[in-house]
């Protein structure tokens, strides 16, 4: 338990900002591992994740959030609950906002408007990142700086590219100058407080994001119904249902002769196996759970 004690620059650091403005590809980047899932699709993320970052004299905690957004359904709701939640009690706040697709002015202005309310109540300092600049056309750049500096009191504005780790140095740096001394939270060789039945379930509902059209993704949940150890096989085996809202949509899930399942537990598995670190028996089924993104009984049970 000397983690308690020992001394270091540790603080807690919230990651939040627009759906798919690379937030988790950011924190598994800083991480040097894969802690949250990612796709191209926004609002990959519904809970939040914790990751911790270790260096010999610092150990920073980064909460990976849902994507704020204007919400309606009760799942939608409860994600931008988390998220602003997360605002609290927090050492630093990272903003990230993509900067490589063009905004129209009128358009642009409603969104910078949509981050100075949600900055409102936040107390701790702000730094913000400009993601994806590798796609953004380099004489942009400083305007933009310019005008973002000018709109709200941020202690940075950084422009990086979370997908290649150009520029995440200086994200780390800023964040070590605002880190109060104190001890670690955690010890140094647990990256997450996250279960493995969590993060299991969640390397499921990213490939079924990946391999699905537009509509699955938004319609699925992964719960696991069984998880056993066995020491003497050196073997886990799984069994985890995806759960969809509409009949119609198992088909699509399940593929022609089954096709489709087996490719997403495939891929499931191979990452399972390097996030538990031994073989995995990987079972999956397709259960219909009727307009369950609406049931606040059944997203309890998610977690949420």
């Amino acid at each position: 338990m000397d983690f308690l004690f020992e001394k270091v620059r540790s603080g807690m650091v919230a990651i939040v900002g627009p759906p798919n403005a690379g937030k988790s590809t950011l924190m598994n980047h800083l991480l040097g591992q894969k802690i949250s899932i990612v796709s191209s699709k926004p609002q990959t993320t519904r809970n939040r994740i914790l990751g911790v970052v270790n260096g010999d004299d610092y150990q920073i905690v980064l909460l990976d959030t849902p994507g704020l957004h204007k919400a309606r359904q009760p799942l939608n709701v409860e994600m931008v609950r988390i998220a602003m939640d997360s605002l609290s009690d927090v050492d630093a706040v990272l903003y990230l906002i993509d900067v490589s697709l063009p905004l129209p002015p009128k358009q642009e202005q409603e969104k910078s408007q949509e981050m100075l309310e949600q900055m409102k109540t936040v107390q701790a300092p702000v730094i913000l990142i400009l993601n994806k600049v590798d796609l953004l056309e380099k004489e942009k750049l400083l305007p933009m700086m310019k005008r973002y500096f000018e709109l709200y009191p941020f202690h940075a504005v950084l422009p990086i590219s979370a997908l290649n780790g150009e520029g995440t140095e200086s994200v780390l740096e800023e964040l070590l100058g605002l880190m109060p001394m104190g001890p670690r939270y955690f010890p140094e060789d647990i990256p997450t407080d996250s279960s493995e039945r969590f993060l299991v379930a969640e390397i499921v509902r990213e490939k079924v994001f990946i391999q699905t059209g537009q509509e699955i993704p938004y319609s699925c949940a992964v719960t696991i119904e069984s998880f056993k150890d066995d020491s003497l096989k050196k073997m886990t085996t799984i069994h985890a249902s995806i759960v969809l809202e509409r009949a119609s949509q198992k088909g699509i899930v399940i593929g022609k002769g089954g096709s489709k399942l087996k490719s997403i537990g495939t891929a499931a598995r191979i990452d399972i196996e390097k996030l538990i670190g031994q073989k995995v028996l990987l079972k999956l089924w397709v259960k219909v759970r009727k307009n369950w993104s609406k049931d606040n009984r059944f997203l309890k049970e998610l977690g949420f």
